[in-house]
């Protein structure tokens, strides 16, 4: 039998309808619409100030190369760290496991700077020692964050001989010179030549010299290093260390060709960017990111510094920075006495609670770190968590044996519930939206608890509840607030019985507590003390169930529910509530006693005859206001002996009107 062609041209022993391709776009839309549908995130860019679509440089289209400023390694890690590192590590991860490309991300940690070495001598310790202690504690504080490890972490200190080739070659294209042992960028030299410009982001603050001197660096004498200089815009590319007064250290330095030195600070990004990830390119980065407070100079030199080794003219294509943090409405300041540490900051709240702050707000915009910021948070990781338990023990009360048929109420839900995944990807693609996100998925745990309280005309149906949950679940696993592979929740009480573990291991704990309750409930209903069994019954839910994770809710008519919780976050709940208790005690003794001071001075007030109310009014020196007075003690003249004018005297009239009534309900009381 001969073999027939099919509809898309291949050969076949049996012929088949034809197969026609769907359309990568619909009819009505043409090849314009065809970029933003293939790639719709759009990113806030620096270099331009606006939202720009986003088209990493790898011809497949998937790999991204993202250099992070990491942390100068001077002192404990703080909140403003937390703020930015959490930031950016929302938006990585949703660029790998939401947008799915693979993201190379390089960090760096400074470790050689003046702010290190000043504060090792204040310490009277080795500069590295410091910097090692405060780059292990950084570490740590992003891991209990849960921030991912980079792909690379670099050091300065272990890139200063790359760094002295880097600076040499800066020299050799004619863009940075020698001056007195150390070595400048050339600003002016660079803005000549052809297609580059300085600075890029923030060229109004070109001349800001406050900000340029920060630049170079805490140890730096300016006013010595501006004769060295051909112009205030240039800034050091190699500093160089004299020898030290007699009985002194002399500061770290390392060999180079214009004598001992250090690298300057922005030369250290550069280079580290350079080791890291100019081999798997041609130099260039996809991504740079940052605090707003290292726009200018210290982003605006390292591109110049690159653009001139590289001989580019756009070194980075997207500069990304994150907004200030404030607490309570200050800037983070010691002085302020306002410095909050991460692990200050994680004995109060927990991770996770600290990454919902974080991504309440817009990655760059400011945000507050304060009670009513974090009593917000609260309240939503709250309405996220009873939504988990409460689908759960939804879930344990329908069979998966029940109706499982669809019915208006159910197109109804998965319509929205699609409608919800689109709104969703909008907003991750207009700049990472996160609290637009967020506000998204509680208005779909609203819509799933609504519907799962419908049981007319019929249950409702179990796999479409699981399925919002699930997708809930998988996003917040996206924003990095699920550990684990919890299939529904935040996964705190997965693995509480894992692992292996034997039945004694799994039931002993839960057994010592009911056999503690048994005898304390015996002990009680022996003794005729009702009261104690309520006692031992609040215990049991709010202390011994609480350490074993168990959350027991109260159900009136309906008895009682369990839920399987994080101890620590049962515990951590509870303190809040007590703190929260205290706090409106407290509230209510304030107002008690300020509602039983101004009854004091009423009562006090009304036991004076109007007749003396005004004898005792002094002026502004203490001095007797009134001069003379009438029989019933209204002010006649002034102390200088001046009239009191008409509309004084009404006004006092009034008063000792008011006064009279007040004075004769109190004498009338004492009858």
């Amino acid at each position: 039998m001969a073999e027939k062609q099919n509809g898309a041209g291949a050969a076949c022993s049996v012929c088949l309808p034809p197969w026609r391709m769907p359309p990568p776009l619909p009819a009505q839309r043409g090849l314009l619409d065809f970029f933003p549908a293939t790639k719709p995130l759009k990113i806030r860019n620096s270099l331009t100030r606006t939202k720009v679509p986003f088209v990493p440089m790898d011809p497949n289209g998937r790999r991204v190369l993202w250099y992070q400023c990491g942390p100068t390694v001077y002192d404990k890690s703080h909140m403003g760290h937390a703020s930015t590192y959490v930031r950016f590590d929302a938006l990585r991860r949703i660029l790998e496991d939401y947008f799915d490309y693979e993201v190379v991300l390089c960090m760096n940690i400074t470790d050689i700077d003046d702010k290190i070495i000043k504060r090792s001598k204040e310490a009277g310790v080795e500069f590295r020692e410091l910097a090692a202690e405060h780059e292990q504690g950084f570490l740590d504080d992003m891991r209990r964050l849960n921030v991912r490890e980079p792909t690379v972490l670099t050091r300065v200190s272990e890139c200063v001989p790359e760094i002295v080739e880097y600076v040499q070659k800066i020299i050799e294209n004619g863009l940075a010179y020698e001056s007195n042992g150390s070595v400048y960028f050339d600003t002016q030299a660079f803005r000549a030549r052809s297609g580059h410009a300085y600075p890029k982001m923030q060229p109004e603050m070109a001349d800001n010299s406050e900000l340029l001197a920060e630049g170079e660096g805490v140890l730096t004498d300016v006013s010595k290093g501006a004769q060295d200089k051909r112009s205030a815009s240039d800034f050091a590319l190699w500093k160089k260390v004299p020898e030290a007064p007699e009985g002194e250290v002399r500061d770290p330095s390392w060999p180079s060709p214009w004598g001992d030195g250090r690298p300057g600070w922005h030369i250290e990004c550069s280079v580290m960017s350079s080791c890291a990830l100019g081999a798997l390119g041609d130099g260039r980065i996809d991504i740079h990111s940052g605090g707003v407070d290292l726009v200018f100079p210290h982003h605006d030199n390292e591109m110049a510094q690159s653009e001139a080794y590289y001989g580019c003219r756009q070194w980075v294509n997207y500069f990304v920075h994150s907004g200030h943090l404030h607490i309570k409405g200050f800037k983070m300041s010691k002085s302020l006495k306002n410095f909050i540490t991460i692990g200050a900051a994680l004995e109060e709240q927990s991770s996770r609670q600290l990454r919902f702050l974080f991504l309440k707000h817009r990655y760059n915009q400011p945000m507050d770190y304060g009670d009513a910021t974090m009593q917000g948070v609260l309240d939503m990781e709250r309405t996220f968590v009873e939504f988990f338990h409460n689908v759960k023990a939804t879930l344990r009360a329908l069979p998966a044996t029940g109706p499982q048929f669809w019915r208006q109420k159910e197109i109804a839900f998965e319509s929205a519930l699609l409608a919800i995944k689109q709104q969703v990807h909008d907003a991750l693609c207009d700049d990472f939206d996160t609290p637009t996100v967020l506000q998204i998925l509680l208005r779909l745990v609203r819509i799933t608890n609504v519907y799962s309280k419908v049981f007319e005309p019929a249950p409702p149906v179990p796999l479409i509840i699981k399925e919002s949950a699930r997708y809930i679940t998988k996003m917040f696993r996206v924003f990095g607030l699920v550990e684990g592979d919890a299939d529904m929740g935040f996964g705190s009480e997965a693995g509480a019985a894992g692992g292996g573990a034997s039945r004694e291991e799994t039931l002993g704990p839960l057994l010592d507590v009911l056999t503690a309750f048994r005898e304390k409930v015996r002990a009680a209903a022996r003794s005729g003390d009702s009261a104690e069994v309520l006692s031992a019954c609040d215990a049991l839910r709010d202390v011994d169930l609480v350490e074993l994770g168990v959350r027991l809710e109260d159900a009136g008519a309906g008895g009682a529910r369990w839920k399987l919780d994080d101890p620590e976050a049962l515990k951590r709940e509870l303190e809040q509530r007590e703190q929260e208790r205290l706090r409106r005690e407290a509230e209510k003794a304030r107002a008690k006693e300020e509602k039983a001071r101004k009854d004091a001075e009423k009562a006090a007030k009304a036991r004076m005859p109007p007749q003396d109310l005004f004898k005792a009014d002094v002026d502004e020196q203490g001095n007797p206001k009134w001069g003379s007075f009438d029989d019933d003690g209204l002010p006649l003249t002034l102390a200088s002996g001046e009239p009191v004018s008409k509309g004084q005297g009404k006004k006092l009239k009034k008063l000792w009107t008011a006064q009279q009534k007040l004075h004769s309900k109190y004498l009338q009381s004492q009858e």
